[in-house]
């Protein structure tokens, strides 16, 4: 998925293909696709896969639907043809990078923008009341269970200390040199107050703010949000990568922590170590693009820690190359790196009907 997602073109994906590692001789040396003569095969069957598809919303935008692989185990972006296509049809492209700004925009920026050339106008963060009061110290949310009053009912003070979240956010927006937006994204149950608190701790930190209901009133609920986009393009845009690949690998690493988490330093665990030590030493792999792992629910490595925590350690437990990628992979505390299902996944209920063709289960 992410060297689907990496490719500019036909030809890099095939290059890219037949540089996957699938095995290590006796001697360490690695066996990629390409000396297995594989590659050629494995393209062919992704040729059609290299198009994107173009859907549109229920108002009639086009939409360009593309690769998805999660920003907290891989690059976390839509594929760089769709954006290509995209900037070359419209006066806007809108292009998703995965979860927040510390894994998802983190990777647009040294990863995706470093691959397709294309640098960034504005970049809009998405908030949410709920959301802002979890990181405020808001009870613990678990699917299944019934959301706690406290996320249904105005209150200020958790709204504020959720807040220092939203501004950790914006302050890495800005470090790319590119103007941010502040999406409110609107629920029902949020208080005028409550939404007049987000905008003043925003705009007071340099972002442009706008309340957005899409979700009741479609595109028209989101034009304060357009207008907001279409103002922040205008301005001024000194845009820079978070780290440089010029430097050692660890140096990246602590770049990225320090710079883009808040993290005081980077502690490498024994395997950690010995395979910086490894490929720190080889030429080829010491120059590849650094893909940070870890969780999404919190700016640190710690799922429970909301807010900004800062000063904290990060650990490095593992480093793992994707030579096809193109990616040196920290993996940072315990995360699994395969995305799971529910208990109960819908794909128990859908079926198809042998004798009409007919699909049920799907709604």
């Amino acid at each position: 998925m992410a060297i689907l997602a990496m490719a500019n073109d036909l030809r890099e994906l095939r290059e890219r293909i037949s540089k996957i590692v699938v095995a290590y001789s006796r001697s360490g040396s690695p066996i990629t696709t390409h000396d297995l003569e594989v590659d050629g095969a494995m393209t062919a069957f992704l040729a059609d896969a290299l198009n994107p598809t173009l859907i549109s919303t229920i108002e009639g935008q086009p939409i360009l639907v593309h690769a998805g692989p999660f920003a907290n185990i891989a690059i976390g972006q839509s594929s760089v043809i769709a954006d290509q296509i995209g900037v070359r049809c419209s006066d806007y492209h809108v292009t998703e990078s995965g979860f927040g700004s510390d894994i998802g925009y983190e990777k647009f920026v040294d990863l995706k923008c470093r691959a397709s050339g294309l640098r960034p106008d504005a970049v809009v963060i998405v908030a949410t009341i709920r959301a802002l009061k979890m990181h405020g110290g808001g009870p613990t949310v678990k699917p299944g269970t019934k959301l706690d009053d406290v996320y249904t009912h105005e209150n200020l003070p958790l709204v504020e200390a959720g807040c220092q979240n939203l501004l950790a956010h914006l302050d890495i927006v800005r470090k790319s040199g590119v103007q941010p937006v502040v999406c409110i994204n609107h629920f029902y149950t949020d208080t005028d107050e409550e939404v007049k608190l987000v905008r003043k701790l925003s705009e007071q930190a340099g972002a442009l703010t706008a309340l957005s209901k899409h979700w009741q009133f479609g595109g028209q609920g989101a034009l304060e949000l357009a207008e907001a986009v279409e103002e922040a393009v205008k301005k001024p845009n000194d845009f820079r990568f978070f780290n440089d690949n010029s430097q050692p690998i660890i140096d990246r690493v602590k770049a990225v922590a320090k710079e883009v988490y808040g993290a005081g330093d980077v502690q490498l665990l024994p395997e950690a170590q010995a395979k910086l030590d490894l490929y720190q030493n080889d030429p080829e792999i010491a120059k590849l693009n650094v893909c940070m792992v870890k969780t999404h629910l919190s700016l640190s490595h710690d799922p429970d820690v909301k807010g900004r925590p800062t000063g904290f350690t990060l650990p490095i437990r593992d480093i793992l190359l994707y030579r096809g990628a193109g990616f040196i992979v920290p993996v940072a505390g315990d995360i699994k790196l395969m995305p799971g299902t529910g208990s109960d996944p819908a794909f128990r209920r859908i079926d198809v009907d042998v004798e009409t063709g007919r699909i049920h289960g799907l709604f």
